[in-house]
């Protein structure tokens, strides 16, 4: 398989925790991620070295990040950046977005894979 073009739904998703599913591309410096979180699952609060840039491609979630709070929906983007900290819970019909980490999500690599299966996006 090339590691130049693959199919999103030809990746290989890590379980970031309960339905929350990442399918990620490295590139030599930075992580790009495509993230489906069920409805209503979340992401506890956390935070991490890496600066985080992402946008919403389908459905919602309400995100805090260093204390703002907000609901964000596709079409929506957000900056986090490094060390602060943010948590996430995906709205009632579940939620797709992508996200950019510098440096690469290095952290990543331990986590459980799962056999690829049909992303949420494209639907």
């Amino acid at each position: 398989m090339s590691k130049t073009f693959r199919p999103l739904a030809g990746l290989r998703p890590y379980r970031l925790r309960d339905g929350v599913t990442a399918r990620v591309v490295n590139g030599e410096r930075m992580t790009l991620a495509v993230v489906d979180l069920e409805p209503g699952s979340a992401v506890p609060e956390h935070h991490h070295e890496n600066e985080q840039l992402g946008f919403i491609l389908r459905g919602s979630m309400t995100f805090t990040i260093g204390g703002e709070k907000r609901e964000i929906r596709a079409g929506d983007t957000y900056t986090i950046p490094s060390n602060v900290p943010h948590d996430a819970v995906a709205g009632p019909d579940g939620c797709t977005a992508v996200d950019a980490f510098a440096p690469i999500r290095a952290d990543w690599e331990n986590l459980e894979r799962t056999d690829p299966f049909p992303p949420h996006w494209p639907g």
